[in-house]
């Protein structure tokens, strides 16, 4: 098999891993006679530490794999062509992709080839040629391989950038029944391995400037969402102990494409839930930047998220009690909570009231969101009044009539309990939350 064709079979292959952000596609300079070219072939985008955009080789080392995880289109019983790269093709194959400009860094991640060490093995040596032999400083995200042996994924650390371990399915019983070959313990392990070393290495580079780092990017890791039952309640409250214990960068979440026929997964004919993935992304970010926890956001009791409201404002709603706020005496972690106030406009809102008092028609020049945030704010300026706040009042004028449209069958009412979410295209969600 060419090269090309390798690369075409194993970049698809790869799309189902969500921790890079997005797919590229076909677009050369001659089709407008601007600058520039980008191939889909596996490139795809994700963004540094300071906010810029790098593109990447998103591509497998094979898509053999010797485990059997149902949901996987990759999996040993699946009858789809196969291929694997031997590490100097892909090595040469990644430093012609950077010298013609088309990526800054590759993402290489790998289907079980023999045995976890022999896979391993092999992605260290494509990475090595890349740092030794050709010099590469660029990006590198390795994916550590569940079950290999521990000096394996320690060498690979001191090569990649990043790495990550796809938890894949929130609960060891989903994993028990769709992915019987991997389990919590084989994954956390080497996740648990990489988290020592990291803060190991960070006390090396104190007493010695040169030591060799590892992994400096950190690691994240991936859920699957909506190949099993597990609950919205259940994803966060594993994203938020992750993160506490093992200091992860990103938990990414990615919707289930139904890719087999099989009675213990959705049909083939449900669409990916989107939206659902869409609002956990939502709570992730409550998590890591605002402060909250999982138990304020979810609870037993209500286990799932709102489709029409986003998790910010429906812990508002929830807790009506602490507003409206007053903007120019309120905690920073307080106007943190105010729905249309982000961690950037909370900043501005605390530098621009040392020189004076703040109105709340101020607050759209620092960037906040008026048409959330004015039910929950409040400032100084002359006739101002807290605004009078009713849980059914707020969430009709929150939500929009086409997300109405969308949820509630015609003449039901709008409620604090989340309605059965409805499973939508990328278009629909997007209109929904526009």
């Amino acid at each position: 098999m060419q090269t090309l064709e390798k690369l075409k079979l194993l970049s698809d292959s790869a799309k189902y891993d969500v921790a890079c952000t997005s797919s590229g596609v076909d677009r050369g300079a001659s089709q407008n006679g601007g600058m520039g070219s980008a191939s889909s072939a596996g490139i795809c985008h994700s963004f540094s530490a300071d906010g810029r955009c790098i593109s990447l080789l998103k591509v497998l080392m094979t898509n053999c794999c010797a485990y059997d995880c149902q949901y996987c289109v990759n999996r040993r019983s699946n009858d789809v062509p196969r291929a694997v790269f031997e590490p100097r093709e892909l090595a040469d194959l990644t430093m012609n992709f950077y010298r013609r400009n088309y990526i800054e860094g590759l993402f290489l991640s790998s289907g079980i080839l023999k045995n976890p060490d022999y896979t391993c093995e092999q992605m260290i040596e494509v990475v090595r040629i890349l740092r030794e032999e050709y010099r590469f400083n660029g990006y590198i995200h390795a994916k550590a391989i569940p079950g290999a042996d521990s000096l394996l994924i320690q060498r690979l650390g001191t090569l990649a950038d990043r790495m990550s371990v796809n938890i894949e399915l929130p609960s060891q019983q989903s994993l028990h029944l769709l992915a019987p070959d991997k389990s919590k313990t084989k994954i956390l392990k080497p996740m648990g391995f990489i988290t020592g070393k990291i803060k190991e290495n960070s006390s090396e580079m104190v007493r010695y400037r040169h030591a060799p780092k590892f992994a400096p990017a950190g690691q994240s890791t991936q859920m699957i969402i909506g190949a099993t039952p597990d609950t919205d309640f259940q994803i966060l409250k594993l994203t938020e102990a992750l993160y506490r214990r093992y200091e992860l960068k990103r938990v990414f979440f990615s919707a289930y494409i139904p890719v087999a026929d099989n009675p213990l997964l959705p049909a083939l004919t449900v669409k990916p839930p989107l939206l659902r993935e869409h609002r956990l992304y939502q709570a992730d970010w409550l998590l890591r930047f605002y402060g909250f926890q999982a138990d304020e956001l979810l609870d037993e009791k209500h286990q799932s998220f709102h489709p029409m409201l986003d998790p910010k404002c429906n812990w508002a709603l929830n807790h009506l009690e602490l507003f409206p706020v007053d903007i120019n005496r309120a905690p920073y972690e307080l106007i943190l909570r105010v729905p249309g106030i982000g961690v950037k406009s909370a900043r501005r809102i605390l530098a621009a009231r040392r020189a004076g008092t703040l109105r709340t028609e101020d607050l759209k020049k620092l960037g906040v969101v008026m048409k959330r945030a004015r039910f929950f704010v409040t400032g100084s300026g002359r006739g101002e009044r807290p605004p009078a706040l009713t849980p059914d009042a707020v969430l009709r004028a929150l939500v929009s009539d086409s997300c109405k449209e969308q949820f509630l069958p015609q003449g039901e009412q709008l409620s604090l309990f989340a309605p059965q979410a409805a499973e939508l295209t990328a278009e629909e969600v997007w209109k929904c939350l526009s």
